[in-house]
């Protein structure tokens, strides 16, 4: 019963906590640089026969118009109320009633916005828990894990065609047999980020394949340099050093460090750079996001062939051994119920995550991605019962720190020299 009650409540914290330090961010992080039409009051002074007509727009005060009110006119004898406007005011009226109107709409933040965020935190959490438990309970990495992987993007599939299927809910794509084709590399590169991840957290703790898997960036740096003629600054080369220093730490200060989950959590780190490239230029290609007809139809085509790969891959490395996995699922339904709750889980985070980065600024992604590092690394060690060494702990820091300086250092180093 304690297990359960810290299963719901730790989540549920560490999300509060992070849900509030985004609101807490300035509005200019979720919905890009304030425009100068966008100001709360608008101030419009003009000069006729020798008086100042003064039009402040605003919830109440000097010039407010409501539905009784009407401009006012301070002259030497005091306010008097305007027949006509002129120029000046009537651009101030017109400010202000789209002061109001925006004001209206929210000054706070996107409250869609902020779902899209609680849920693609709470489905990352959810997956890397669900995920462990039935590696778990299918062997760990001595048992099923390409068979696990593969079929936890199997539930992704048969999601992604309900909603196909089911009237009004998502429109098919209409690509041609060549679309279809140039998709596949992105595909390719995803099942084996996918499917070194899940192999990554069987073989070790899910805490530290976070960690090693929060380097990514410098894969990305690598790989962009190396095979796509990318341009990476000096300063972000630099910011590289702690994130490599931050892991290599936490490595050290893993009780249960194991090669394998260092090995293959890297190589996951290297598809995901040859799928963030690669799906680069694919969108690139003329017509074919229209064609695609959306974000959603984009995430579940890569869904769908990434499975395919993944069943290839599946059957080479433990085909001769399904036969004794069906009665071990029919036997444990821990293995079932985690494989299902996982593959769903994965699919709806990932969904989010895509949809909350094309709502968000460079800044805010940032943010959000090093939040959902510490919330899942401490939330799932908590829960999982996995160490939480000072050390390793330091290393994380260091590590998650380095990501967050990388994502934004070219920014930091515009401002300062405007």
């Amino acid at each position: 019963m304690a297990r359960k009650r810290r299963t719901i409540v730790v989540p549920l914290l560490l999300l509060g906590i992070g849900a509030w330090a985004l609101i807490g961010l300035p509005s200019t992080l979720f919905v890009g640089p304030a425009s100068s039409q966008q100001s709360a009051s608008t101030l419009s002074l003009s000069t006729s026969t020798g008086a100042t007509s003064l039009g402040v727009s605003s919830g109440s005060g000097i010039g407010a118009r409501t539905a009784e009110s009407q401009p006012v006119l301070l002259t030497s004898r005091g306010p008097q109320r305007l027949r006509k406007l002129k120029p000046a005011s009537g651009v101030a009226r017109e400010a202000g009633a789209t002061g109001e109107a925006e004001s209206k709409k929210g000054s706070g933040f996107d409250l869609a916005l902020l779902a899209y965020f609680f849920f693609w935190y709470l489905g990352n959490y959810y997956y890397n828990i669900t995920n462990k438990l039935a590696l778990k309970a299918a062997g760990g990495a001595a048992g099923y894990p390409m068979t696990i992987a593969t079929l936890q993007l199997g539930v992704g599939v048969l999601w992604a065609l309900f909603l196909w299927a089911y009237p009004d809910a998502r429109q098919l794509p209409k690509l041609t047999f060549n679309d279809w084709l140039r998709t596949l590399m992105v595909g390719f590169m995803s099942a084996g980020a996918h499917a070194g991840s899940v192999f990554a957290l069987s073989a070790g703790a899910v805490s530290f394949g976070q960690i090693v898997k929060a380097a990514e960036p410098a894969f990305a740096a690598l790989v962009g340099t190396m095979f796509y003629g990318a341009q990476v600054s000096a300063a972000k080369w630099l910011c590289l050093i702690p994130v490599i220093g931050g892991v290599v730490l936490a490595s050290l200060g893993e009780l249960d460090f194991a090669w394998a989950a260092l090995i293959t959590a890297a190589v996951a780190n290297v598809f995901a750079a040859f799928k963030g490239n690669e799906n680069k230029r694919l969108m690139e290609t003329d017509g074919l996001k229209e064609r695609m007809g959306g974000v959603g139809n984009q995430f579940a085509i890569t869904m769908i062939n990434s499975f395919i790969f993944c069943a290839v891959l599946m059957l080479i490395t433990e085909g001769h051994k399904l036969g004794a996995f069906l009665p071990l699922v029919r036997s444990n339904k821990a293995i079932l119920m985690n494989l299902l709750y996982s593959g769903l889980w994965f699919y709806v985070y990932n969904e989010l995550a895509t949809m909350t980065i094309k709502k968000t600024s460079a800044v805010t992604q940032s943010v959000a991605n090093t939040a959902k590092r510490v919330i899942v690394i401490v939330g799932v060690a908590i829960i999982l019962g996995e160490s939480l060494d000072p050390i390793k702990l330091i290393g994380c820091g260091i590590g998650i720190g380095g990501v967050f300086l990388y994502s934004v250092i070219d920014d930091l180093l515009k401002k300062a020299r405007s």
